[in-house]
């Protein structure tokens, strides 16, 4: 390597040393809550408060024998589980299908239909509560599990939507002409052409709908008070105490709850940057 070369070289070196400074500054930003959330899940109830930024001077582990054992824990993350797994099916079947049908739909009737799907993006959904309430009454959902898995579903439709529709119509042409040559039907191109190309941006959409969803309070605690129904959340409400509270076991059920979004963020990782990047570079 000549002289010039690796002067370029460390020249180039240099200039990422603050974007590296920057992103190392944000990691330890973005860790720092859950440093504290597990270190002080590891501590007994009093000792919390000695150095809550800290190692414990001795590591307890009751906090989360108590939880699983002697509480209802493994049933709210059941139904906590059921609910969020079927909502983030149905908004990416029904939102790829009805991206797949806008994108191959040119009119004015599919840009309003299109604009009116995605204003669910500005609009919060929680205004409706009390008409939501109602709907869910006359369906005799009330205190059941089933009484949110709608309202997740039209939560996340709106950003499925925005985000697949714009995937479909960067599809190539070819292949799905490629398609209707074959003598292939438009269910059979959108299953095996479309959903495969879809993969990326459905990991998007699945992780982004998956924090709202698992760490909803709102709905749960409006349309659910039997014990048997309840979710993750709506259940920690019963460590908290009129005049005190063990935080401990709060903190310890918290990190346990973080468990799932944290594997399905590694597990998808991947594709979710592809998502997020795609397009972003054309040629």
């Amino acid at each position: 390597m000549t002289k010039e070369k690796k002067t370029r070289s460390l020249r180039v070196q240099n200039m990422h040393i603050p974007s590296h400074g920057v992103l190392a500054l944000w990691s330890l930003l973005a860790l720092f809550p859950i440093w504290v959330l597990v270190v002080n899940s590891l501590k007994t109830r009093y000792t919390i408060y000695n150095n809550p930024f800290w190692l414990p001077e001795k590591w307890n582990f009751g906090n989360y024998r108590e939880v699983l054992v002697s509480g209802d824990f493994l049933r709210y993350f059941q139904n906590s589980l059921i609910v969020v797994v079927l909502s983030i099916a149905l908004v990416l079947l029904l939102g790829s299908l009805a991206a797949y049908s806008l994108a191959n739909w040119r009119g004015r009737a599919s840009g309003a239909l299109y604009f009116w799907m995605i204003a669910g993006m500005m609009l919060p959904i929680k205004i409706a509560s009390i008409k939501l309430l109602e709907m869910v009454k006359g369906l005799s959902l009330i205190n059941t599990i089933w009484a949110l898995v709608p309202i997740y579903v039209a939560m996340g439709i709106p950003i499925a939507v925005f985000v697949l529709t714009e995937f479909v119509r960067q599809t190539p042409g070819e292949l799905l002409e490629a398609g209707f040559i074959d003598g292939a039907g438009r269910f059979h191109i959108f299953w095996r052409i479309v959903l495969p190309l879809l993969r990326p941006a459905m990991a998007t959409v699945a992780i982004y709908n998956l924090i709202p969803f698992w760490n909803d309070l709102w709905f749960p605690l409006i349309f659910i008070s039997d014990e048997r129904s309840k979710t993750l959340l709506l259940g920690v409400t019963r460590l908290f105490g009129q005049y005190q509270t063990d935080w401990s076991k709060v903190l310890a059920v918290l990190t346990l709850s973080a468990v799932p979004v944290l594997v399905l963020y590694l597990a998808m990782s991947k594709q979710f940057i592809k998502g997020l990047t795609a397009g972003a570079v054309k040629g």
